[in-house]
């Protein structure tokens, strides 16, 4: 009889500037994904057939993740025992280095969880600063870990006034990224949470001779569309600065046209991270019988 595969979700974290995104790509790219590393580490810890990463929440080029999940089967050899999690978080760490990739934690979970599928909820992080008058100015560590939008001061009122409009439930056509792929899916997504907060800088306490705010702008649903995040920060950012109104906002998202969005307004990656992603526990509690077969 084959040997029945154990499941396992694995929350992991990366600098995203040094990688093409999360998807795995071909191998002889100069940046590549972060997957091809995830997959080459368990690669490395002798499974009986190929490990393949199922990724939670796709990001592109030079978007970071504080936790994106991903579930994976590992196969054993007959008479080799299943990993516990600390053993997969270890092994897997270990064959990582040096890249800028940590594995967080994993756990064994039911074999009809999906990492996708299954999850109730993603939170992104975008990270702002003000202060500088050139990009030349932004701290060496915070280079590649916010956007520091030209301009001077943001009106943040006004752009909490904004982010009302978006709350809820709607149509993001024009808040959507123009692809063939993108077209294909269905433009509704639920935003649950869309906050404007002062948040911390990394080294800004050590930089007396100049002011710097630092900000960040919450966003909480259940699923994206492609480049959503960077669209509605963008156009967040275009209020602050006063090129948008707040009821501008609400005027794109009726007109529910991608090509609508104001030229130019697409936040960069660099401040996007992928805070969390978030399960229910009944998806995770791995029912009695599948235990049992996992003793035997």
């Amino acid at each position: 009889m084959a040997c029945v595969p154990a499941r396992y979700l694995v929350f992991f974290q990366y600098f995203g500037t040094r990688y093409s995104g999360v998807m795995e790509t071909k191998s002889d790219q100069a940046l590549v994904g972060v997957q091809n590393y995830l997959e080459r580490a368990a690669g490395k810890l002798r499974p009986s057939s190929p490990i393949k990463f199922h990724i939670s929440s796709r990001t592109d080029t030079g978007v970071h993740a504080l936790a994106n999940a991903a579930h994976l089967d590992i196969h054993r050899a007959p008479g080799k025992p299943d990993f516990t999690g600390h053993q997969l978080a270890h092994g897997l760490n270990h064959h990582l280095r040096p890249e800028p990739i940590r594995i967080l934690s994993a756990q064994r979970v039911p074999s009809t969880f999906h990492a996708r599928f299954s999850a109730r909820s993603r939170t992104y992080l975008y990270r702002l600063l003000l202060g500088t008058e050139h990009h030349s100015q932004v701290p060496v560590f915070e280079r590649d870990l916010c956007w520091a939008p030209p301009g001077g001061p943001l009106d943040i009122p006004a752009m909490r006034t904004a982010a009302q409009f978006l709350l809820g439930t709607h149509d993001f056509s024009t808040f959507r990224s123009l692809s063939s792929e993108a077209a294909a899916q269905s433009p509704v997504r639920t935003l649950q949470e869309l906050q404007i907060q002062p948040g911390p800088g990394l080294l800004a306490q050590h930089c007396p001779h100049r002011k710097f705010e630092f900000w960040e702008v919450k966003i909480k649903s259940r699923s994206f569309l492609y480049r959503q995040v960077r669209r509605i920060v963008g156009a967040l950012v275009a209020v602050g600065q006063g090129r948008l109104s707040p009821g501008h906002i609400q005027e794109l998202l009726e007109l529910k046209d991608p090509r609508a969005f104001p030229p130019n307004a697409m936040a960069p990656p660099s401040g996007l991270f992928l805070k969390c992603v978030e399960y229910s526990q009944e998806d995770l509690n791995i029912p009695a019988e599948q235990q049992l077969q996992g003793l035997s």
